[in-house]
């Protein structure tokens, strides 16, 4: 498993509270920029259309070296390959309020296919956020105590 691309703002923005693997619809050029690594999950998210599962405003950059003549959308919306089940378990999760679904990853499987790991999230408020942030900074205080490096 290669992993492209990672959703880092997702952890800070939202309580992951179920993750799902997905295969990607994607053309040809759109796979050669995610194997030169140009891709931005950062505002992107899934939505639930006619039972299925696609993914807004992740932003794959055009291909350079690819034909001048067919026009590349970067923020298309593409469409998540999921098993059956995943999606309606998915469809029912989503009817609680409060609940998105948000893409954490995007990597290519051991067999080469495109794949993104999608999160179902509810939104973090300022105390949670202000919370991990605490956290963080109490795990750095430590790991420079222990090492020896701190100032004094």
């Amino acid at each position: 498993m290669k992993v492209i691309a990672r959703n880092r703002r997702a952890s800070f923005r939202y309580h992951i509270l179920e993750t799902f693997d997905g295969g990607l619809v994607l053309t040809g050029p759109e796979v050669k920029s995610l194997r030169a690594g140009e891709v931005s999950l950062e505002d992107g998210f899934a939505h639930m259309e006619n039972g299925e599962v696609f993914l807004w405003n992740v932003h794959i950059q055009p291909y350079k070296q690819g034909s001048l003549h067919v026009q590349q959308n970067a923020t298309r919306s593409r469409k998540v390959l999921l098993h059956k089940t995943e999606t309606k378990k998915i469809l029912g999760k989503l009817t609680i309020k409060g609940l998105t679904l948000v893409p954490l990853e995007l990597y290519f499987s051991d067999s080469g296919y495109a794949k993104v790991k999608l999160g179902l999230a509810k939104g973090k408020t300022g105390p949670d956020k202000r919370q991990d942030l605490k956290k963080k900074d109490v795990q750095r205080e430590m790991r420079r105590e222990f090492s020896g490096k701190h100032r004094v």
